[in-house]
Formats: C-alpha cells, sequence, structure tokens
C-alpha cells in the first residue's frame, strides 16, 4: 500500500490497521508522533488537558489535520480529555480508544512537563505535579494499556518517550530528569514483565527538541550556542521523533525491545 499525503514522498503505510493511543499529543513531539503515525496509516486516539485553553485550541487544529491526512475519515480520529497525572485519566484513554476502535495496538506515553527550578528553592508542590504528571501518571496509563494488549492475545508495543536528561544531569532540571530517567527504567522492565505476552516495550529519547514550549528560551545566542554542540548542528523538532516512534510502533522493529533510542542529533556523544 503507497499513499502522498501532502507534500510527503510516497511512502509504505508501516502502521495500516494499527490504532495508536497517545498522551499530550496536542502539541510539541505527541503531536508531531501522532500525524506520522496517521500518514502510516493508523487510527488516532489522543489525550488532552481540557481544562487548558490552548490544548483544547490544538486539539481542534490537530484533528483537522488528520481528517485531512485520512481524506476526510472522522472515523480515524478520536480524543479523551482529562488530567494524565491523574491514574483514572490512563485508563479512561485506554477505555475510551478500545470503546471507539475495538482495540489498541500501540501505546505512546508522551505527557510530560519540565518547569525549571533551582533545587534549593522549588516549591514542594512542583516537585509532586512533576512527578505525578511524568511518572505515576505515565506508569498507570501504561499498566492500563499493557492489561488490554494482554487480553487482546496478540501482542502490541508501547513506547515511552524518556530523555536524553535521563542519562545527563541538569541544575534546573532535579525534579524532571529522575522522572525521565524512571521511564527509561520502566521500560525496560516491562520489556522483561511483558515480553512473554508478546508486547515490546521500548524508550525513546530526545535531545534538545524546539517545541512552543521552550520557543522563546532557545532564541537568539542560547539556541545556536546550545545548536554548535551538536554534532547534526541543529537542534531537533518534533518530526525528528515522528520516524523513529513509527519504527518501534511498527513489525519493522518486531524483535527490539528494552532498548532505548537517543533521538538527538548525536549531543549525548558530544558530551563525553
Amino acid at each position: 500500500m503507497h499513499f502522498s499525503v501532502n507534500n510527503h514522498a510516497p511512502v509504505t503505510a508501516l502502521l495500516a490497521g494499527k490504532v495508536v493511543a497517545i498522551t499530550g499529543a496536542t502539541s510539541g513531539i505527541g503531536r508531531g508522533i501522532a500525524l506520522e503515525m496517521a500518514r502510516h496509516g493508523a487510527k488516532i486516539a489522543v489525550n488532552y488537558y481540557d481544562k487548558d485553553p490552548l490544548q483544547v485550541q490544538n486539539l481542534e487544529t490537530l484533528r483537522a489535520e488528520i481528517e485531512e491526512i485520512k481524506s476526510g475519515d472522522s472515523k480515524s480520529f478520536t480524543a479523551v480529555p482529562g488530567d494524565i497525572s491523574i491514574p483514572e485519566t490512563g485508563r479512561a484513554l485506554v477505555r475510551e480508544c478500545v470503546a471507539f476502535f475495538g482495540r489498541l495496538d500501540v501505546f505512546v506515553s508522551n505527557a510530560g512537563i519540565c518547569p525549571f527550578y533551582d533545587f534549593l528553592e522549588i516549591p514542594e508542590e512542583v516537585v509532586y505535579r512533576t512527578l505525578n504528571t511524568n511518572f505515576t501518571g505515565a506508569y498507570f496509563a501504561i499498566q492500563a494499556a499493557a492489561r488490554q494488549m494482554k487480553e487482546q492475545g496478540d501482542g502490541g508495543s508501547i513506547i515511552g518517550i524518556s530523555s536524553i536528561s535521563a542519562l545527563v544531569g541538569g541544575g534546573e532540571q532535579t525534579h524532571y530528569t529522575p522522572t525521565k530517567a524512571g521511564i527509561l527504567s520502566l521500560m525496560q522492565s516491562c520489556a522483561v514483565a511483558l515480553g512473554k505476552y508478546g508486547i515490546r516495550c521500548n524508550a525513546l529519547l530526545p535531545g534538545t527538541i524546539k517545541t512552543a514550549i521552550n520557543e522563546d528560551d532557545l532564541k537568539g545566542e542560547k539556541g545556536d550556542k546550545m545548536a554548535a554542540g551538536v554534532p547534526l548542528g541543529r537542534l531537533g523538532v518534533p518530526e525528528d521523533l515522528a520516524g523513529p516512534a513509527v519504527f518501534l510502533a511498527s513489525d519493522l522493529s518486531r524483535y527490539v525491545t528494552g532498548a532505548q533510542l537517543l533521538v538527538d542529533g548525536g549531543l549525548y556523544v558530544n558530551l563525553q
């Protein structure tokens, strides 16, 4: 099966017939992954935080883009509201995805926050909010996805969006880097725990990726300096994560589990 979407060259649909659920997919990395997986034939369910007007607005543009990719088919996309830091939200995403599409083949745990704070000054509520959003909520969402895949009995793919920050320190990220190390470790342990069900679990580790959240921070001299440390000569964009995510979701990676894939333009090896 081959098709062409927008200005993209014809590609093989690696995810034809697959149902994918993604947390935090209205912007940034999650959005880029959702769009690319849709181009590869997947049906998409996303989670979004309905109390954030920007996320609600972004959801509608995402819906429109996916429907365009799907030639107007509104039955290839659904969205489930909720705060991913609350365990029930992840369970609801899986439940509603299955109710809408009938199954779940791929789960991408992407939602996360990273407010920068000095370690000695960070408020307690920020620590708990970061832990609950980036790790605890992700843990229970992944558990719900795994339970559904086990029940289906034909395997599946779980992708945890970790970070290069799982491997290096960050002076104003002491609350953030442990959560990303936790996602990496969780994928490794889940690979062991779920392998007997044919469920593969892998982690993607983005480097510095330009998104709407950090766009202003990376403008000018700071962004140029950071890009200079990347062997490929530029900072990443959300679309750079999309191809690796499609690979890990597809049968091309059918014997890949417990792996960590750095998508950083070579930044990590240049830090050594």
